[in-house]
């Protein structure tokens, strides 16, 4: 690689010792030097190519924390179901049904009943268009989908097919599917939809990975299936992996993992193996959350998948191994049983056989005195600010006055705990400037009618935020010595913007948009 000097910017390093800087030394994908380019050795600027960056601002590139790589990719090819209201949605997918060949399958994602003045939606809205082609489509959340009778039939759910384990299929008053599923259900349809080939899951990746890196984003924590794992292989050895990829495990792949002697933090040098994941509950918008108290108006208390005792048996396997634990907790209740299952395994000395700390995904609601216990046991809270600003109405008219402790990124940090930020796309957009607003601000995104803040006593300062997207993630994954800062010996892995960052109106945030990633001393993107 060649060696070069971008300079005519203003750094902002990320390192307490070297705050500032306006010059960069780039070798063999490291940085060489950082600082100021009158105070460098001669033998360090001697026939080096020079980068004029013409007066941006530089800092290091971004972690995504929880990002579902592979279904973010196939989420770009799918029919957008975000609407604002139901007949919206279905007038989208009807287009896309009548463009397409008979017999297959619509695939869309995005749709949210709760915004809805018309509620949920049934089968019998998508069969009046659709009898020839299967319909699915995942909600917002992921935990829940909406099928026509054509998908039904293709995944053979009848009145006389069982709800699986963690799951339901709704039914009538008839006792027939309505065509909305819940949590492991899912599979059921999901099993029956052509599966895609390792050549078409390299193609879904390449396009996820552009879009990423176009973002600034350059190292993500994924939490997809087992096969992106291998399409992410074969990407590496073929050197179009671009992206560093810290893969979890899949519960059903535990077995073959150990078998394989796969450890958490292993792995090359852009293809890490990560954290065996968990659910322990479902979500929020499908009101499957696991909660210590019913929902408001309701006598649910949503769906525990995991008990404490059950987090300790796959614990002492996991850890035993040198694998770590990442647990998806939603609900006050799932978070309590997950940190009781972690306060065991972590008296019992397993923490100290892995090489990454446990982790708990979402940390939605939770008590504050659960917030102390993760903090005393070192527990990671893996959190995405913009489900704060997405869910703030559901989570009002579900929780109640339990909000107050809704997403409480600012407690995790003042109880001493140790916090990572990501997206979660495709449930969201991964662009970290929408995530950095909403940690900052916990207002209205986008084209939403400005809001106030809401539990403003939980926002981040922009610091906190960015430091929560930047430099802790990559020290939660046992890279903190090459990544996450811009200092010698580093990672060249960093981010170009036309604007200071810190010197911009936070309304201003969600409109930042890179002109350059580098990642291991290379352009990976520019833009124009």
């Amino acid at each position: 690689m060649r060696t070069y000097l971008l300079t005519n910017a203003r750094f902002y390093t990320f390192n307490p010792e070297q705050p500032i800087a306006d010059a960069l030394i780039v070798k063999d994908g490291k940085i060489l030097a950082v600082g100021h380019r009158d105070r460098f050795p001669a033998e360090l600027t001697d026939n080096v190519e020079i980068e004029d960056l013409g007066g941006a601002f530089v800092m290091p590139s971004f972690s995504d924390s929880h990002i579902h790589l592979l279904e973010y990719g196939l989420s770009l090819q799918r029919v957008d179901c975000e609407t604002n209201t139901r007949a919206e949605c279905i007038a989208r997918v009807k287009t896309n049904v009548q463009k397409a060949k008979s017999g297959a399958w619509i695939l869309g994602h995005g749709w949210n009943h709760n915004i809805w003045s018309e509620s949920m939606g049934s089968k019998d809205d998508l069969d009046d268009f659709s009898r020839k082609n299967p319909v699915y489509l995942t909600h917002k959340s992921l935990h829940s989908a909406w099928a026509n009778s054509a998908a039904l039939k293709a995944a053979d759910i009848s009145s006389n097919t069982t709800n699986p384990q963690d799951g339901l299929i709704e039914r009538g008053e008839n006792g027939l599917p309505t065509g909305i599923l819940y949590e492991s259900a899912m599979r059921l349809v999901e099993q029956a939809i052509p599966k895609p080939t390792d050549e078409d899951r390299v193609i879904v990746l390449e396009r996820a990975q552009k879009n990423l890196l176009s973002l600034g984003i350059t190292s993500v924590h994924d939490f997809d299936t087992w096969e992106c794992y291998q399409s992410l292989r074969k990407m590496e050895l073929n050197d179009q992996l671009k992206l560093k990829v810290v893969k979890s495990i899949p519960y059903p792949m535990l077995d073959q993992a150990i078998a394989g002697g796969l450890k958490s933090g292993k792995g090359s040098a852009i293809l890490h193996i990560g954290w065996l994941k968990l659910f322990s509950d479902g979500a929020l918008g499908s009101q499957t959350a696991a909660m210590l108290e019913p929902y408001e108006h309701s006598e649910s208390t949503g769906m525990l998948f995991l008990t404490s005792d059950e987090v300790v048996q796959i614990g002492i396997k996991s850890m035993q191994a040198g694998i770590s634990l990442a647990i998806h907790a939603i609900g006050d209740r799932a978070n309590r049983e997950v940190i009781n299952g972690y306060a065991q395994l972590y008296k019992s000395g397993l923490f100290e056989r892995c090489a990454l700390k446990p982790r708990i995904e979402h940390v939605q609601l939770i008590t504050l005195e659960d917030i102390k216990r993760m903090a005393d046991f070192g527990i990671i809270a893996s959190m995405q600010p913009i489900h704060a600003v997405s869910d703030r109405d559901m989570a009002d008219k579900h929780w109640g006055a339990r909000c107050e402790n809704a997403y409480a990124w600012k407690s995790v940090l003042s109880a001493g705990g140790e916090l990572i930020l990501g997206s979660d796309a495709p449930v969201e957009s991964p662009n970290p400037f929408w995530g950095i607003f909403a940690a900052v601000s916990r207002s209205s995104l986008g084209n939403e009618t400005p809001r106030k803040s809401w539990i403003p006593r939980q926002r981040l300062t922009l610091t906190e935020a960015l430091t929560a997207c930047i430099s802790t993630p990559h020290c939660t994954a046992g890279m903190g010595h090459r990544a996450g800062i811009l200092h010698e010996g580093y990672n060249a892995d960093l981010v170009v913007l036309p604007e200071d960052i810190f010197n911009q109106p936070f309304e201003m945030l969600p409109n930042l948009q890179p002109t350059a990633t580098m990642s291991r001393g290379e352009w990976v993107f520019r833009k124009g």
